[in-house]
């Protein structure tokens, strides 16, 4: 089933909009509603929305169960077994205006045992490890890695920042 959205969300210097497609591939019970996914994508992209003018962000959210992620793991990371979330960063033409290679985000792949299961093993709530793998997911599209060291350490205090303004523990 696919659910397409269009949300805004304005704040105070900067406005951003975020269209976000949510598809959920899954017999998962837990998954969280569009709106939460909503929230976690907005206020990544706008904390990281940067110079004048309004911001305009396009991505997918695919929400599957562990044989899809299995698949995917497998055929885009060489590794035979389902991982939490995948990015797949938009691969736009070169020639393209700025603006537009800036908004095409790309997808995201969360699979749902996966994410339930690390819940379990790391004893957090199951909605707040939903949060965070998402919000790591986009900002692995905005270009973030933790690759090196010095990357990681970056991208880790800005996703327990995001997370503390939803209230939610850091989870490392």
């Amino acid at each position: 089933m696919t659910r397409l959205m269009r949300t805004t969300v304005w704040t105070p210097a900067e406005p951003v909009g975020v269209d976000l497609e949510v598809q959920c591939a899954t017999t998962s019970a837990s998954v969280p509603g569009d709106e939460q996914f909503r929230r976690w994508v907005e206020l990544t992209v706008a904390i990281q929305a940067t110079g004048p003018g309004r911001k305009e962000y396009l991505l997918a959210i695919r929400v599957v169960d562990e044989e899809e992620g299995l698949r995917f793991n497998r055929e885009y990371r060489g590794k035979d077994c389902a991982t939490n979330v995948l990015s797949f960063p938009v691969a736009l033409p070169a020639g393209l205006p700025t603006g537009i290679k800036e908004s095409q985000l790309g997808d995201l792949l969360i699979c749902a045992p996966v994410v339930a299961c690390e819940a379990i093993e790391q004893g957090k709530p199951e909605i707040n490890h939903w949060a965070h793998l998402t919000i790591h997911g986009v900002l692995h599209l905005l270009g973030y890695d933790h690759e090196q060291r010095a990357d990681a350490v970056a991208m880790e205090a800005l996703e327990v920042d995001i997370l503390a303004r939803l209230d939610i523990p850091d989870p490392y």
